[in-house]
């Protein structure tokens, strides 16, 4: 059945001349030259049809390839191939919703949020993406992996890398790097009169409606560009796909508790649960409670900055409920080394490097910290906030009350810190006789200064 929504491929020298008068494209013209499969990552939006259309039409041999990250944002994620199929190409849905769940997972044991509290969900999704899809298409004969992310962002470095770092024979194309394309499409209005040519139909969604561009999988959702390029545009234009603005919360708090181990949650209220349905389950509630959502003025990577609007109330909650089980189990010396390993994982993903060495020895190292994070927590969602109930069942916590006690105790006794005191004046007095010390306002002298 699914071959009836595919026009067949035609290969004449009609179909090989320029689809609009315009110069061919020398980077198309080397791959039909050379027999070259191109593998297109694909959405069924207007880049997609336009790309897969162009491409076949210059008698490149082309197949179409989206990955199913869970993404809140598409009703059915087989309505793709049926989108696809009005330009004459065949489209392979790849699932890869458990792949991303362990992605969270990972990116959650590691804390790793990026700047602003962005949880990272393009950048897991990236990493995803490019090496499912890149595995597919070498089952479907593809030697080369076509993206369409733009000359300016931060995709066309995450998926060129991890194709780049997978396999270095597999070649790159980028439609929108490529000078003829560019020239043919310089925006939404010639891809449309493109495919009207054509035949094929496509709708825009209001602009009016949706005045930002917006990037999902089940980790979160990104909101970007257009009208939220404007630091004068407030983030509350963005209409939250994966739970509402804590105004819009219900005004009473829902608790919910969460069991990990080793790191990892297991168990849900009660239930255990694997890596994806924790993740799904944990977006409904902290998005039905205001929680996740986020603004941040991001580094991206080629130096420039990037406003975003992001919802990742999953890995939010998920990741605070674990910070209060790694408070408990780390100690102080443990927990700095953490914090360095953390901020490492949360650039190398950003960047497009997981698969890198310093990766791999960063995440190594942060889930031999978490070894001891077994412990049950429990919160009050309520509008935005999760407020901390209890934490029980932490075999290894490192928190005991009478240590801790500011009231008379069976703990540590107040009067042995006389000699540990003494130790440390030795290296206060020293450097003050020293003249190294300047108990003066910093920024007072500073002034002076200038």
């Amino acid at each position: 059945q699914a071959e009836s929504f595919f026009h067949p491929v035609d290969h004449s020298v009609k179909a090989r001349m320029p689809a609009n008068g315009l110069k061919e494209s020398e980077i198309l013209k080397q791959y039909v030259a050379n027999g070259d499969v191109v593998g297109i990552c694909v959405s069924g939006g207007l880049d997609s049809k336009t790309v897969a259309l162009r491409l076949r039409l210059a008698g490149v041999k082309v197949k179409c390839f989206t990955a199913d990250i869970g993404q809140p944002d598409e009703e059915d994620i087989n309505d793709i191939p049926k989108k696809m199929a009005p330009c004459g190409v065949e489209t392979i849905i790849v699932d890869l919703k458990n792949e991303i769940a362990e992605g969270a997972y990972e990116a959650v044991a590691a804390q790793a949020s990026y700047d602003g509290g962005y949880w990272q969900s393009t950048g897991i999704g990236r990493y995803v993406t490019a090496r499912g899809l890149l595995q597919e298409m070498k089952k479907h004969g593809c030697t080369v992996l076509s993206h369409g992310a733009t000359g300016r962002g931060n995709d066309q470095v995450r998926f060129e890398r991890y194709v780049n770092v997978i396999d270095p024979k597999f070649k790159v194309y980028a439609p929108w790097r490529d000078p003829v394309l560019l020239e043919e499409f310089p925006g939404r209005t010639q891809m449309l009169e493109y495919l009207k040519k054509h035949g094929i139909g496509h709708q825009i969604v209001s602009q009016a409606a949706k005045r930002y561009s917006t990037d999902a999988n089940i980790c979160g959702l990104s909101n970007e560009a257009e009208d939220l390029e404007s630091m004068q545009t407030p983030m509350t234009i963005v209409n939250p796909v994966m739970g509402v603005w804590p105004k819009d919360s219900p005004d009473k708090e829902e608790e919910v508790t969460l069991r990990f181990e080793k790191g990892r949650l297991t168990t849900l209220n009660g239930k255990k649960v694997t890596p994806l349905e924790a993740v799904r389950e944990c977006n409904k509630l902290a998005g039905r409670n205001g929680i996740g959502l986020s603004q941040a003025l991001e580094n991206r990577i080629l130096g420039t900055k990037s406003r975003g609007v992001y919802e990742a109330p999953g890995m939010v909650l998920l990741a605070h409920a674990l910070e209060c089980v790694y408070m408990a189990v780390l100690d102080r010396r443990a927990t700095n080394l953490f914090r360095y390993l953390s901020s490492h994982v949360s650039d190398q993903i950003y960047d497009g490097r997981y698969f890198d060495p310093s990766t791999r020895a960063a995440l190594n190292s942060i889930w031999q910290l978490a070894e001891p994070a077994n412990g049950t927590v429990k919160l009050g969602l309520y509008r935005g906030h999760m407020n901390f109930l209890s934490l029980t069942d932490c075999p290894h916590t490192i928190y005991f009350e009478e240590d801790s006690s500011m009231e008379a105790s069976g703990g540590l006794n107040p009067a042995s810190s006389q000699g540990y005191l003494e130790v440390s004046s030795v290296e206060a007095k020293s450097m003050a006789k020293a003249g190294l010390i300047d108990s003066g306002s910093v920024w007072a002298k500073r002034q002076k200064l200038q």
